[in-house]
């Protein structure tokens, strides 16, 4: 169809329904992350020192948190935003009801023993403080991974398949950025970071490492949209012949 200037416009960005085992792949790998990550960031974590007396201050969830940005962007890429949007909420909702599944176990009565009081104990210590971390990381995660998939989207709209490892490196720094200083604001008081250097470490190692793990890993996750794109038969059949990916 030709407009008024006699030009073609342009086609639609490409995106393939969720309805396949890929997305319930992806989506139930990220629910997975989202849970452990939480529970692991109800430790504080010192990393150094290094030069001298500085350390790094984390949580004990750093390492993995950055596999729940990157299948975002899997689904994001090949599925859309609304399909980023549904992830993101189920993820949540995972992750609520985790928290309030430990919530019961530590209300419900155990032995009185010595071992069984140690155990009540090690409980409320290490799972007590869970749905801080859920709270933290719903309004982190939901404001960071919503921008992430919104600007990945929107560059999807301009350049279609091309500079995809380039549309993967800019969302994530708008949606790391704000995912790492809400969740930081909520969490560091939860896991004993109560000074401002402490929470400055925090925040900026957070974004840092998470930034470079994801960037590190872009080449990786272009390798696995497009394996994914070609085993998508919906993908396959919106995207035009010939249109290159890069």
């Amino acid at each position: 169809m030709h407009t008024s200037t006699g030009i073609d416009p342009a086609p639609a960005p490409a995106f393939a329904v969720r309805g396949s085992s890929h997305y319930d792949i992806i989506l139930t790998l990220m629910c997975v992350v989202i849970v452990i990550s939480n529970i692991g960031a109800t430790k504080g974590v010192v990393l150094g020192p290094f030069f001298g007396d500085f350390s790094i201050v984390t949580d004990g969830g750093f390492f993995l948190f950055p596999l729940a940005y990157i299948l975002g962007d899997v689904i994001s890429e090949v599925y859309g935003f609304k399909a980023a949007r549904r992830a993101i909420f189920t993820g949540f909702a995972v992750a609520a009801l985790a928290a309030a599944s430990f919530a019961v176990i530590i209300a419900l009565p155990g032995f009185d023993d010595d071992y069984g009081q140690a155990k009540q104990a090690a409980l409320e210590l290490a799972l007590g403080p869970v749905w801080q971390i859920v709270l933290a990381s719903l309004l982190g995660f939901l404001a960071g991974q919503t921008l992430n998939s919104w600007v990945l989207v929107r560059m999807k709209e301009k350049f279609r398949e091309r500079a995809l490892i380039g549309r993967l490196m800019a969302s994530t720094g708008v949606g790391e950025f704000a995912d790492t200083l809400i969740f930081c604001a909520i969490a560091a008081p939860v896991i004993g970071i109560t000074d401002a250097g402490g929470f400055i470490n925090y925040v900026i190692f957070g974004f840092v490492y998470k930034t470079l793990i994801e960037f590190l890993f872009v080449p990786v996750t272009a390798v696995v949209i497009k394996a994914i794109k070609k085993r998508e038969p919906s993908y396959g059949a919106a995207v035009p012949a010939g249109t290159p990916e890069g």
